[in-house]
């Protein structure tokens, strides 16, 4: 298969998608190294309520490959209408020479097949040397695909590396400062839907959806278990203190915090997302994970003694 120039692969890959699903589209996110989807000359539409928070790092385990692009004979109109930049990138040639370079195109004309092009995960630091190491785009015979083209697990891959899941605000109940053995309700706001998607959809060739969905809250106290007592039956985002209700989901801490780093222990939640793959295919991945802290200073309840009218205690 024979590859094209840089400059005309850019011209190529220019097109929007030839059907479009709707609905919201993304990018994903990224976080200094942390890789979340950002991409480059691609079709692939990204969407969902899945879409818009901090990634977790998930990374793709390869962040280019190729898509399925023009036909034959779309391919060739392209490349004609690119004239100009030609004789400006090749300033010394001809007439004939821009010929000679139409050739490979007016060739594949009346064959069944596509030209397939380059595309690349920005946000994976890794994402634009693999592109570039592609030799270009390649013309690929109906019913085949390149070396190098995407799978099905790829794009399920990318769906993956665009979920993310919101980040979880701790709420307590008492608020500003517990006390020693007083029950501190633990419960989180902030969250709004306990189940989010991504769709990641080659337009007319293949789509791919992961689901991830909130079952769980896990409490660390911030201390040993000898100086806090920590109920962990909290379901999907803990529960606010009701007046007479069952302490299920938060910490009783057992001493004080004035000993501790800024006199107060450091409480941190982590809500699990569980991720399933849709469409029945067995692709497996481990759940989300987000988490908040926030501090907890914990005094000791003072009692006064005072003494009756006959002076006894």
């Amino acid at each position: 298969m024979r590859s094209l120039m840089p400059f005309v692969l850019a011209a190529s890959l220019a097109t929007a998608p030839a059907s479009d699903p709707g609905g919201p589209r993304g990018t994903g996110f990224q976080d200094g190294r942390t890789s979340g989807v950002v991409l480059r000359d691609s079709k692939i539409v990204l969407s969902g309520n899945g879409l818009g928070a901090k990634s977790d790092g998930y990374r793709v385990k390869r962040p280019c490959w190729y898509e399925p692009g023009d036909k034959a004979d779309d391919m060739l109109t392209r490349q004609q209408d690119i004239r100009d930049d030609w004789f400006h990138t090749h300033p010394t040639g001809t007439a004939e020479d821009f010929d000679q370079f139409l050739k490979q195109y007016k060739d594949k004309v009346g064959q069944n097949g596509r030209w397939w092009a380059p595309a690349y995960n920005a946000a994976d630091p890794d994402g634009l040397a693999c592109a570039t190491g592609l030799p270009g785009a390649v013309w690929v015979p109906q019913g085949t695909t390149p070396p190098g083209g995407i799978t099905l697990q790829e794009l399920y891959d990318l769906a993956r590396a665009a979920l993310t899941v919101p980040e979880p605000k701790i709420e307590l109940s008492p608020d500003v400062k517990s006390y020693v053995n007083l029950p501190t309700w633990v419960w989180l706001t902030g969250i709004g839907a306990t189940t989010r998607s991504v769709t990641a959809e080659l337009p007319g060739v293949m789509s791919a959806t992961v689901t991830a969905t909130l079952t769980d809250v896990k409490i660390d106290s911030g201390t040993t278990s000898d100086r806090a007592e920590v109920r962990q039956d909290c379901g999907p985002t803990g529960h606010p203190y009701v007046k007479g209700g069952t302490f299920t989901c938060g910490v009783r801490y057992l001493r004080a915090s004035v000993d501790q780093s800024r006199k107060a222990y450091v409480l941190t939640v982590t809500t699990e997302w569980p991720v399933t793959a849709g469409g029945g295919v067995a692709f497996a991945f481990q759940p989300v994970q987000a988490t908040a802290v926030r501090d907890v200073p914990v005094g000791e309840v003072q009692s006064i003694v005072r003494a009756d009218s006959t002076g006894k205690p």
